[in-house]
């Protein structure tokens, strides 16, 4: 009997988000032999235990009635919050056997890894969002990011630089429309991104900052690299590739949603820094991302996948900036990386089976 995996997701009057994606997770699903299929909260029913599955057509998606799945793979990417008030309540009820835990916000997940003194090297300061901690920051280091706790994809997220005695912002909105600003003073800084939270948060989101990182690699561009660890068939994590994040011109992130450029890791670190000091960074981003994964599921549960957006600033320390457990695998697209990100959409459907196998061994055994 076919295993079945059902994608959670989320799914609006315009269709599912990332479609191109969930495509792909569904045919290669069918290639490995399992039925694959995707669906939102509200398509599910409890009672009868039968979901309202949907499957890529030649003509768009299509719907069927499925019976419950073998395994489910948590694809909802609640942002913004707004829309999404019933994925909490739907996912805190533990109707499936779920391949991946519940995550947490990301200053939560801060403070959960500052706990681990082997990771403290990697963390940069990053502290609740309060006028006197804005100060002493900008203080100290001249550079501070002001970031939402469940953002996503860059957005509403301001640079705030200390220039002499102005202050620069710099950001883009939710709806990414780009931000620019030159305050004179500190109070007159403290009032606009007061504004800027107030009208960009959703709910009882808070914002929090984070120090400020030199990662002008390139003369006015923010690089940063993209990570992506996954685990595979085996339930072992494995590093499944890393990419460099090239930000557009005046861009205070790299995100390629907000018009950033994919590089090639190993050959610009090359180019950057040396072949030889390439190699050692590249070699501490995977020893990072192993320790860090480790820990979060010390903390969160089992597992199956992050994308890491680390820094590298211009002496070659690596810096943790975020972490995300429903990563975009585009990068390796963008690069031409195919084999790659086959691997990247293949192995959490890899993940999955391995899990229910191992279930169904151990029931026969038990």
């Amino acid at each position: 009997m076919k295993k079945r995996i059902g994608i959670l997701t989320y799914r609006g009057k315009n269709g599912f988000y990332e479609q191109g994606f969930l495509r792909r997770l569904v045919r290669e699903g069918k290639l490995m032999g399992a039925e694959v299929f995707v669906f939102s909260p509200q398509d599910v029913n409890a009672a009868s235990r039968m979901i309202k599955g949907f499957t890529p057509g030649a003509d768009g998606w299509k719907s069927s009635w499925y019976a419950w799945p073998d395994i489910v793979i948590d694809r909802y990417r609640y942002y913004p919050i707004a829309k999404h008030k019933n994925y909490l309540p739907f996912r805190t009820k533990n109707l499936f056997r779920y391949a991946n835990s519940r995550f947490a916000n990301k200053f939560r997940v801060h403070q959960v890894l500052m706990q681990e003194e082997e990771l403290q090297r990697w963390l940069p300061e990053t502290r609740l969002y309060k006028r006197d901690v804005l100060a002493d920051m900008l203080k100290r280091h001249g550079i501070v990011y002001v970031k939402p706790t469940n953002g996503s994809g860059g957005r509403s997220i301001l640079r705030v630089e200390r220039r002499g005695k102005v202050y620069l912002l710099r950001g883009r909105t939710k709806k990414q429309g780009r931000k620019h600003a030159v305050l004179p003073t500190l109070s007159a800084l403290t009032a606009e991104i007061e504004r800027w939270t107030k009208r960009e948060k959703f709910g009882q989101e808070q914002f929090f900052l984070q120090q400020g990182l030199d990662l002008t690699l390139l003369p006015g561009r923010t690089v940063d690299a993209r990570l992506l660890i996954q685990k595979d068939g085996s339930g072992k994590w494995r590093l499944t590739g890393v990419g460099m994040r090239l930000g557009s011109k005046q861009s205070s992130t790299s995100n390629l949603h907000g018009g950033g450029t994919a590089l090639p890791a190993g050959r610009f670190l090359a180019y950057r820094f040396g072949v030889q000091e390439a190699e050692r960074i590249l070699c501490e981003c995977r020893e990072l991302a192993l320790k860090t994964v480790e820990a979060i599921e010390k903390h969160f549960g089992s597992m199956m996948e992050f994308g890491f957006d680390l820094g590298i600033d211009a002496n070659g320390r690596v810096w943790i900036i975020e972490i995300n457990p429903k990563p975009g695998r585009d990068i390796f697209r963008k690069l031409g990386q195919w084999d790659r990100y086959l691997h990247a959409v293949r192995r959490p459907l890899e993940y999955a089976l391995h899990l229910v196998s191992d279930e169904r061994i151990a029931s026969h055994t038990g």
